[in-house]
């Protein structure tokens, strides 16, 4: 019985291995298979297990065998699964699942795994009278659609912004985006093609991962240390992969809130410029920072370095608007890609942005939430090293703790265990290609001061710690002790 169990496990994989190639539409219709020896070869099996999958494969209409010359993709082609894309996760450990149970969780659920600001943070009230406002403009302002590259006065507004970071920028080379998520999509559009390598850190923040599936790149991750990449695998990286980009947040870096250090910062500037790096900066953070830390785009001039804003952490994730800054003889290009893929933007968001950003009300808005944020921080580093959680690196600012459980508790388990009795955990595998984070969480300081998180916390790490019952002076909680 033994023999039969461990052969049908291994049918099932070399099935899912074909699965994930038509999902990724590597192999697509018409396409051959790898024939019976060379696929056993590959998957480190026997031919006949191989036979055993095909024929299954075939049975269900996923492939269909053609006498005498092997087996190949049906037809039609199947529907993008972005899920399926890459190795098979549970689904506790797959960013898309994560983000989703952080996005549908009920009111009253607890969500320390999430990754934005309580709602009571933000300024409501001015985004009302920012909406009355816009509501008062022309007609064509509230119904037409905005101009290529977003609204002029907007595109000013973010040039002065970022010139108040000490980052000379012309609204000329700006492009207002729906979010900073379609900024980077739009990026990878415009600069990546299927195959192509892409350099993440390990860990990143987790959409990243998504996203760059969707596109069938080839991604390659470096560990990142507290002041930036490990440089020596950085190199190694460029010389062996030759990647066409790299993709980071350099301040207050998700997961680990970390920021770059200015030497390791012009290390990457110089190895990019001698390997034809380009590097796409992730900055959606840099308004948290006390005090401004090593920005790739601002020390680069927007010559390899493309940067990418947003303003659903500091203002909305309900009004949608990021931007991106780029080299100015790639805008229009980048302009035109837009419009082929989403046409124009949201104008009555972008003018509702526009007048927070003029409004007196956002410096003291972004003062008092890096206020906030500074004593959410101090509250929580020591609530989580009392539960026996210790802090990777303590962050200048920022909403993000990345933090090691006790024992080495799987962060996947004690995640689904958590989403039982409501509360919303980042398992740090979510955020890690290489899988080598299973005893990490990713926490937000900001969304941490419900009282009833570190009771159930505990209990749910004894219960991580010994599923099966109890084990010296610990027991498994009931669901009195979980309430």
């Amino acid at each position: 019985m033994g023999t039969s169990v461990a052969k049908t496990g291994r049918t099932t994989h070399v099935m899912q291995y074909v699965h994930q190639r038509i999902a990724a539409r590597e192999w697509q219709p018409g396409a051959r298979l790898p024939s019976l020896r060379s696929m056993a070869r590959h998957q480190g099996v026997s031919k006949s297990t191989v036979v055993e999958a095909y024929e299954r494969l075939a049975a269900n209409g996923i492939i269909r065998p053609q006498a005498g010359s092997g087996f190949y993709v049906s037809g039609p082609l199947a529907p993008l699964a972005v899920a399926e894309i890459g190795p098979q996760l549970d689904r506790q450990v797959d960013p898309l699942w994560v983000a989703r149970q952080s996005l549908d969780m009920t009111a009253g659920a607890m969500k320390p795994g999430c990754g934005w600001l309580p709602a009571d943070w933000m300024p409501a009230d001015a985004i009302r009278d920012a909406l009355r406002q816009s509501a008062r403009d022309p007609d064509a302002a509230l119904t037409d659609y905005a101009a290529a590259l977003g609204l002029p006065a907007l595109r000013t507004a973010i040039a002065r912004q970022l010139s108040a970071r000490g980052q000379q920028v012309d609204p000329r080379q700006i492009l207002v985006t729906d979010s900073g998520t379609q900024a980077v999509d739009l990026l990878c559009r415009f600069l990546i093609r299927p195959g192509d390598t892409v350099l993440v850190d390990d860990p990143c923040y987790y959409n990243f991962l998504a996203l760059l599936r969707a596109h069938q790149a080839n991604i390659v991750s470096v560990p990142y240390l507290p002041d930036g990449p490990d440089m020596d695998r950085f190199r190694q990286a460029l010389a062996q992969h030759r990647p066409r980009l790299y993709l980071s947040n350099s301040g207050l870096h998700n997961p680990t809130g970390a920021s770059l250090s200015d030497h390791k910062a012009q290390q990457i500037l110089d190895l990019a410029q001698q390997h034809d790096l380009i590097i796409v900066e992730d900055d959606i953070f840099s308004a948290f920072e006390p005090t401004p830390s090593a920005h790739l785009a601002r020390l680069d001039g927007l010559d390899r370095v493309i940067q990418v804003g947003s303003f659903s952490k500091t203002l909305s994730a309900s009004l949608r608007c990021g931007y991106l800054a780029i080299r100015a003889d790639w805008i229009d290009a980048l302009a035109d890609l837009r419009t082929a893929t989403t046409f124009s933007g949201a104008g009555l968001t972008q003018s509702v942005i526009c007048r927070l950003l003029q409004d007196p009300v956002w410096p003291r808005h972004i003062s008092l939430l890096r206020q906030r944020l500074g004593q959410a921080m101090n509250r929580a580093v020591p609530l989580l090293q009392h539960l026996g959680l210790q802090p990777w690196h303590l962050p200048p600012g920022g909403m993000f703790l990345w933090c090691r459980l006790p024992d080495d508790i799987d962060s996947t388990r004690l995640a689904t265990l958590g989403l039982q009795h409501g509360l919303v955990l980042a398992p740090g595998n979510v955020f890690s290609l290489s899988q080598t984070a299973g005893a990490m969480l990713r926490f937000n300081v900001s969304q941490m001061d419900d009282p009833r998180l570190p009771s159930l916390l505990t209990a749910l790490m004894i219960q991580a710690h010994n599923p099966s019952g109890t084990t010296g002076h610990h027991r498994s909680p009931s669901s009195t002790d979980l309430l």
